[in-house]
């Protein structure tokens, strides 16, 4: 029993060392979440699986790394997801893009680079879109920053009759288009 106790805490020190243990920024680089997620096979397990969507706008390439979220019977606008208040856009990890090269987002200049995504979903006015330079959150909104928003814009939502099961970001026409429950929310890149 006491050989037990003493594997478990030495299980648990290594455990909290590693954990709080920094990361370069070259290592931080070269394995994501996502890829960490991948080569344990924690994805398949996940409620709200990883998506990532990569594509062209405007002839310029653009990624986009989110969880996936199910409605579930669940009240979501106002409930799950309050009006007024930050929202990671997604479940998990912040959602992030990556661009390759400057993108126009509703007019605004975005340099190229990866930000987080967060929406401020609004009851009846425009959502506000916020691209945040800390793009590697862990607990997605619980550590957004307002000081390191790099762009924010509002865009108007459009509510439709059907209800998508499963969050999508999608790379199409006007840029990207966000869908989940009957939420529509198209954001102009180019």
């Amino acid at each position: 029993m006491k050989t037990q106790n003493i594997v478990w805490y030495s299980v648990f020190i290594a455990t909290f060392f590693f954990s709080c243990d920094p990361k370069s920024s070259e290592s931080l680089e070269s394995s994501s979440s996502e890829e960490l997620a991948m080569e344990t096979g924690e994805v398949d397990n996940r409620p709200s699986p990883l998506e990532v969507k990569d594509g062209q706008i405007g002839g310029k390439s653009f990624k986009i790394h989110y969880s996936s979220p199910a409605v579930k019977d669940r009240a979501i606008w106002g409930d799950l997801v309050p009006y007024n208040v930050v929202w990671r856009t997604g479940a998990n990890e912040a959602t992030y893009v990556e661009l390759a090269e400057d993108f126009s987002v509703e007019g605004e200049i975005l340099p190229a680079g990866k930000y987080s995504l967060f929406t401020i979903p609004k009851e009846s006015t425009d959502w506000t879109v916020i691209f945040n330079s800390e793009w590697d959150l862990e607990h997605g909104h619980f550590q957004y920053d307002e000081e390191n928003d790099v762009l924010r814009v509002d865009v108007s939502p459009v509510w439709e009759e059907n209800s998508q099961e499963r969050l999508a970001i999608d790379i199409e026409s006007p840029g990207i288009v966000i869908r989940w429950e009957k939420l529509k929310l198209p954001i102009s890149i180019n």
